[in-house]
């Protein structure tokens, strides 16, 4: 039994080892493009938590900027030459978001810091958005780019030599 649940395993930790960083890229653009679509129609359920967060400007007209930014996240992350710019601005957003904390603590937690509300899990839910955008970012490095350069090199010397 043992044997054969870790030849599956395996077998399966193989495929997702291939394909992986591919679907959490996919998710990463898929959450960045819906939340930011509701915030960009006035749809988003964090909408108030926003207007509250950065309470120095007027929700109409921060709220669905920030959609918009949120949008181009997503987007950035379909294109894997612009992974890297895309990845900054990640963690640059997810930075601004998790100041929640700091400015709304009474909105995050019942009980400081075990017992997050809702809104509280909806930003700590924001570390697994980080990690899958680190894990991204150690695939799409320097090397990397680095090799799809000399392939992209490698297709035009081989095609001229035809």
């Amino acid at each position: 039994m043992k044997t054969t649940f870790n030849s599956f395993y395996f077998s399966l930790s193989d495929k997702i080892g291939k394909h992986g960083v591919y679907l959490m890229r996919l998710a990463l653009v898929i959450i960045y493009i819906w939340f930011g679509l509701l915030k960009i129609f006035g749809l988003s359920p964090a909408g108030d938590m926003v207007a509250k967060t950065v309470f120095w400007l007027k929700p109409e007209f921060f709220i669905p900027i920030l959609g918009t930014c949120e949008v181009c996240i997503g987007l950035g992350l379909l294109f894997r030459k612009l992974i890297p710019v895309t990845i900054v601005l990640l963690l640059l957003h997810m930075t601004a978001t998790l100041s929640t904390f700091f400015i709304l603590k009474s909105s995050c937690f019942e009980i400081f810091p075990y017992e997050p509300t809702l809104a509280g899990q909806y930003i700590i839910k924001n570390i697994v958005l980080v990690a899958g955008a680190l894990v991204i970012a150690g695939k799409y490095n320097e090397d990397y780019y680095t090799a799809m350069s000399l392939k992209k090199e490698q297709e035009k010397f081989t095609a001229n030599a035809e």
